[in-house]
């Protein structure tokens, strides 16, 4: 019986198996090795020598105790100090709190007095006009502000870019002290109105501020004041007059242009449409001027 033949049993004896933190011999190494071997060497001589460890002459003794002794003392003499200084401070603390909250109470009190005063100022020069006026006094309190119209017109809606991007560089906003070309700035508000009035605007308002002859737009750091009362975006802007042919003059203007570079240029945004009943307010505060003809001078022909 012919057998099979068999392989050669020539096995070789089995590797052992890789060490798991083979490829981080390095780290192994400074793990395994921590001290260097030259601090090692001077820690050795220092105990062949006997200087090693604590102090054991009785003077060094005395001095390490003295030392611990001195920056215990150190320690209780702040933590005694701080807790003798901290209801001062807490006084002190809720005293300013307390002036704080007064000042505010104060503060919130003359603005009310304000307002009334403000209102009742408003009321009287109303009157006055009515009388200055005459039989036109409801058309002298119309082109005054003095009293609140209605009616149809243009609603203008004008709001900062997007993000409000910084940049320098030429066109209708170059100007120092601005660098912030996304925001609407104060002048943008004046060629808008003044252009609305060109248009055929016969009353204004922004934001519900109602805007006379004698109103001003004016900026303080990157806020816009109309009549020294700051106005926060989106600004709506409401104009009574023809709401179809005041809409197309606008956009048709110079400073409708201007305001569509703006939008193109600068991102700012803004929409325009009619509107079949706007409501505009009466103006907050008067100034109310007369004026007198003339004598003729004697011997003047």
């Amino acid at each position: 019986m012919c057998g099979m033949s068999q392989p050669p049993n020539n096995r070789s004896p089995a590797t052992p198996p890789a060490r798991p933190d083979a490829s981080m011999s390095l780290l192994t190494h400074v793990m395994d090795h921590s001290l260097d071997e030259g601090y090692a060497e001077a820690s050795a001589r220092r105990e062949a020598e006997g200087t090693a460890g604590l102090p054991r002459t009785l003077k060094a003794k005395l001095a390490l105790a003295a030392g611990l002794v001195l920056a215990a003392l150190v320690v209780t003499l702040g933590a005694a100090q701080a807790r003798a200084t901290a209801p001062v401070l807490a006084k002190e603390r809720q005293e300013l709190i307390d002036r704080v909250e007064r000042a505010d109470r104060h503060a919130d009190t003359l603005e009310r007095d304000i307002e009334r005063l403000r209102t009742d100022v408003a009321d009287r020069q109303r009157e006055a006009l009515k009388q200055q006026g005459g039989r036109q006094a409801q058309l002298v309190a119309l082109l005054s502000g003095a009293t609140e119209v209605h009616g149809p017109g243009v609603k203008l809606v004008v709001d900062d870019a997007k993000g409000s991007s910084s940049g320098g560089g030429g066109g209708p906003r170059e100007s120092a002290g601005f660098s912030d070309t996304g925001r609407v700035r104060d002048r943008d508000m004046q060629r808008i109105v003044n252009g609305l009035w060109q248009s055929g605007a016969e009353a204004v308002s922004i934001n519900g501020q109602r805007l006379t002859a004698l109103s001003a737009i004016r900026a303080a750091g990157d806020a816009i004041l109309v009549d020294n009362r700051p106005l926060v975006p989106p600004y709506e802007v409401l104009a009574i007059g023809d709401k179809k042919r005041l809409g197309t003059a606008f956009q048709d203007s110079v400073d409708g242009q201007y305001l569509h570079v703006l939008q193109e240029s600068y991102g700012i945004r803004y929409s325009l449409s009619p509107v079949d009943e706007a409501k505009l307010p009466a103006a907050s505060s008067l100034t109310v001027r007369t004026a007198t003809a003339e004598e003729p001078k004697k011997g003047a022909s």
